[in-house]
């Protein structure tokens, strides 16, 4: 039985003494293998490179506001206690100076005037007779015909005649001007904006009818803070963009000489330019909101590609590219956005210079230090490599 159990336990030692190392062999392989991936020696990403380059850029001054009347004029009634007849414009009608918008029921003021005329023509008469006499009296004032005191009343008779014609012609521009009143007429060329006049209504004097946009012309009222303010003088251009997407010239009439203590911004009165096709005018109402742009002219500038920079934590980032295709993250300060050649592009304002190389794709995914595989931008492989 002993001489049995020798051979098997010389058995398992040398199987052991075979096993052992292979397997510390392999296990060494392994870890060597899992070293060499961690290591970083193999690239995290695929990426495109770009420089960081120099563009033409124009400065501008992003500002919000709302669309408004140039003057919206108040067209009211002259009249007291007459009665609507006729109604001839309504909202949106576009009107000329002097055209007649509304008509008041002329019969009783028709009635005053006649009547008017009548008390001139017998004022006139009794005139005619007063100066025939005071003629006369003059006349015999001479030889002592007539006393001295029938002469004044002559004299006076005449002067108090003419004074009632005076008097009369008064009454009578009076009545006719009541009369023009009945016709309401446009004070200057633009569009109708409201309209309270309703046929059949009688209304007093002073009663609001009708609202009017002077000549049509519309303004932009931007919002500007108190420190972009002084930027902007009188006669400066801008672009004023609708909420539906359509771009309208403007130009500045006026620059608000105060600014509102409760939101520190203050005004911009931007007069928006006819343009040649009237459809676009039509994008623009009153009371709407609207964004814009003035446009101070351009400047050379630093600039990259949208999707080379990357925002993390509230600050912008791009990955420079080193020469053993390693890339180091940059804080940046950005400044304007700009379409050019089609592409968004970024101002850099400070952190990398021009002519450095930087990463134009993949950023999103990148950290600092990995290891990157360049391509070209017509390549898609940009997305991570499975390790």
């Amino acid at each position: 039985m002993k001489n049995t159990m020798m051979p098997l336990k010389l058995l398992v030692v040398v199987l052991l003494s075979v096993v052992i190392p292979a397997y510390a062999q392999s296990s060494a392989s392994a870890k060597a293998s899992s070293a060499s991936v961690t290591g970083g020696t193999k690239p995290s990403l695929t990426v495109t490179a770009t420089q960081v380059g120099q563009s033409q850029m124009s400065t501008k001054l992003v500002a919000n506001g709302s669309v408004a009347a140039w003057q919206e004029a108040i067209i009211g009634s002259e009249s007291n206690g007459l009665r609507i007849s006729e109604v001839l414009v309504n909202i949106g009608d576009v009107v000329s100076r002097g055209q007649v918008l509304a008509r008041f029921a002329n019969e009783a003021v028709s009635a005053d005037v006649a009547q008017a005329k009548a008390a001139l023509a017998e004022a006139e008469a009794t005139a005619v007779e007063a100066t025939v006499n005071a003629d006369r009296a003059r006349g015999l004032q001479a030889s002592g015909a007539i006393s001295k005191q029938q002469i004044g009343q002559y004299l006076t008779a005449e002067q108090t005649a003419k004074a009632r014609v005076a008097a009369a012609k008064a009454s009578l521009d009076v009545q006719q001007l009541r009369l023009k009143y009945t016709q309401v007429l446009a004070p200057d060329s633009g569009v109708i904006s409201a309209r309270t006049a309703t046929v059949g209504a009688v209304v007093g004097n002073g009663a609001e009818l009708f609202r009017m946009i002077r000549q049509g012309r519309l303004e932009w009222r931007a919002e500007v803070t108190s420190a972009d303010l002084s930027k902007i003088s009188n006669g400066a251009q801008a672009i004023v963009i609708a909420p539906n997407g359509e771009q309208i010239q403007g130009k500045v009439r006026m620059v608000a000489p105060t600014v509102d203590v409760s939101n520190r911004t203050g005004l911009v009165y931007v007069d928006l330019l006819q343009p040649k096709d009237k459809k676009q005018m039509h994008s623009f109402k009153p009371g709407m909101f609207a964004r814009g742009e003035f446009v101070f002219g351009s400047s050379q500038a630093m600039t990259v590609p949208q999707q080379a920079v990357v925002v993390r934590d509230g600050f912008s980032y791009v990955f420079k590219l080193n020469a053993d295709q390693r890339v180091t993250q940059v804080k940046v300060q950005t400044g304007r956005r700009m379409q050019i050649n089609g592409s968004e592009m970024i101002e850099i304002l400070s952190g990398v210079n021009a002519g450095t190389q930087i990463a134009a794709s993949g950023v999103g995914f990148l950290n600092d230090g990995d290891l990157v595989k360049l391509v070209t931008a017509s390549s898609s492989a940009a997305a991570p490599v499975k390790k």
